[in-house]
């Protein structure tokens, strides 16, 4: 079974300078006078690897339609993430429901440490070192939501800075004020 939901997520698509990843499709189901009426719902990620992201969720009676409403959703819901060359600039935290997904920066050449919904947002974010740990609530749509809020989170060094009144350097991520001293 998570074998097969592996290989869901891990379909994608190019168009236009965007990667598309489906993350989840799920069946959905409304109780009607008849009985049960069912239906898919499509959550997918956008990105063009460059700290531009978008998420869109499709509902249709098949897997196709919700999957091209879903992509049309994301790519219309696009928003800038302030990236630190190959991490981000600072901690974060996004909650949403009971959701919660911390994202931390790491040094060159950590790699996504990250599972799921929360590694395909990060992956077509351009993010290739970061560290994250997801609490609270493993349902799917909710942790890829509270993924966006903590990136929507995200402030330049020099902002960020400010708002905790310290100078722009020491917020720097230990190896990078180790190479200023060498």
């Amino acid at each position: 079974m998570a074998e097969k939901k592996f290989e869901k997520q891990q379909q994608f698509e190019v168009q236009d300078g965007f990667e598309e990843r489906v993350i989840e499709i799920a069946r959905v189901s409304k109780v009607v006078k008849g009985g049960r009426r069912f239906r898919f719902r499509v959550t997918v990620v956008v990105g063009d690897k460059n700290g531009t992201i978008g998420m869109g969720v499709g509902k249709a009676n098949a897997v196709p339609d919700a999957m091209r409403k879903a992509s049309e959703r994301a790519r219309k819901d696009l928003r800038v993430v302030n990236l630190s060359s190959t991490t981000i600039p600072h901690e974060s935290l996004g909650k949403v429901a009971g959701a919660k997904v911390f994202l931390k920066p790491a040094s060159a050449g950590t790699g996504v440490i990250a599972a799921g919904g929360v590694r395909a947002v990060l992956e077509v974010a351009g993010i290739r070192d970061i560290l994250t740990k997801s609490m609270g609530s493993a349902n799917v749509l909710n942790v890829v939501m509270a993924t966006f809020g903590a990136l929507d989170g995200l402030r330049s060094p020099a902002v960020e800075a400010a708002r905790r009144g310290k100078r722009a350097e020491e917020l720097l991520p230990f190896w990078e004020r180790r190479k200023q001293h060498a």
